[in-house]
């Protein structure tokens, strides 16, 4: 794999692409208790395609480029990677080849944290959301945005299969500076 652009400098290349979703353990899907909505959609491949586990279904968009996808959350969280499953084979000319993530508090003001370009992927295909500082390792946000700028073959509308949003996952005891993760160490953890 390549490396995806940041903030507007050269875009990166993603190609291949995973058939199967494979996340680390110190990772969560954020997205399930976020507002979902679409730019446009062609009846029956709706928002709700991208979120029913189902790699057979898609969202298909349905208007001018660029097609939009808005995920808002109700409270600031930390995002650190994006997780797309797109069909080239399946597709071909409505397969994404150009992505831009933005983030912000909402509509009105929308940076853009990555952008990267699709080279025929079959499979999940993971867009980190870390900035050129290597000390920053997520995104703090009220709203994700996917931008599809293009698509192979020079298409007008897109499929997108599944979306998923990945956080890192919280200390379960607050204050602590380390991460436990076995119940024997989280018992003793703490001194009453």
């Amino acid at each position: 794999m390549a490396t995806e652009s940041s903030e507007g400098e050269d875009e990166g290349k993603l190609t291949g692409g995973s058939p199967n979703l494979v996340v680390d353990d110190d990772l969560r899907e954020m997205a399930k208790k976020a507002a979902w909505s679409v730019s446009s959609f062609k009846p029956g491949n709706g928002v709700m395609s991208l979120r029913d586990d189902n790699l057979e279904t898609y969202w298909q968009s349905d208007g001018l480029q660029p097609h939009l996808v808005n995920i808002q959350f109700q409270k600031k969280v930390k995002l650190q990677m994006v997780a797309v499953y797109v069909d080239f084979k399946l597709d071909e000319s409505y397969t994404p080849s150009k992505i831009c993530i933005r983030a912000g508090d909402g509509l009105h003001n929308l940076k853009e944290v990555k952008t990267v370009e699709l080279v025929k992927p079959t499979g999940w295909v993971y867009i980190s959301l870390s900035g050129n500082d290597p000390r920053e390792t997520f995104v703090n946000t009220f709203m994700l945005q996917l931008g599809i700028l293009s698509n192979h073959l020079n298409g007008r509308d897109t499929h997108v299969r599944q979306i998923k949003v990945y956080g890192p996952r919280p200390n379960p005891i607050p204050n602590q500076p380390f991460h436990f993760t076995s119940q024997e160490f989280i018992i003793y953890s703490t001194v009453r």
